[in-house]
């Protein structure tokens, strides 16, 4: 299946990584200005990184991103539209991953489940960092 895209008039909410992935050398999938980037690594056997470490350079980051690795279990993801409605619902599995880029998603959790996240830092705890919002789809339940 590969990477898609979910977006709404010109934005985008998110980026799926569907387990089933495969790519034959590295590849990158953010764009490059993304203040998240994420992508896959592969190299043929034998292949050999020289030694290196990333220069600290300084960045500004305005927005908060957040990736999902899933490791077992099912969950939905709901991304929602910047007016609070319901764009889209995306099931993950095993080995799927997901990065949340803009607007207000929820998690519904199917079977139980256990997923990496990631997301920049510093986290300044739920009270600066979470935005607890009243969906239009949430209202109508």
């Amino acid at each position: 299946m590969g990477v898609e895209v979910v977006e709404h008039e010109g934005t985008t909410y998110a980026e799926i990584l569907w387990a089933d992935t495969r790519v034959e050398k590295t590849t990158f999938f953010s764009p490059a200005e993304s203040s998240f980037q994420f992508g896959l690594l592969a190299h043929e056997a034998g292949y050999q990184e020289e030694p290196h470490y990333h220069r600290a350079v300084r960045r500004e980051i305005d927005d908060l991103q957040q990736m999902f690795v899933m490791q077992r279990g099912v969950v939905d993801i709901q991304l929602y539209t910047d007016d609070g409605r319901l764009h889209r619902e995306v099931r993950l599995g095993p080995g799927d991953a997901i990065v949340l880029i803009h607007g207000v998603h929820a998690l519904r959790v199917v079977e139980d489940f256990q997923a990496i996240s990631v997301k920049q830092g510093p986290f300044r705890g739920d009270e600066e960092d979470k935005v607890p919002v009243q969906s239009a789809g949430a209202a109508a339940r």
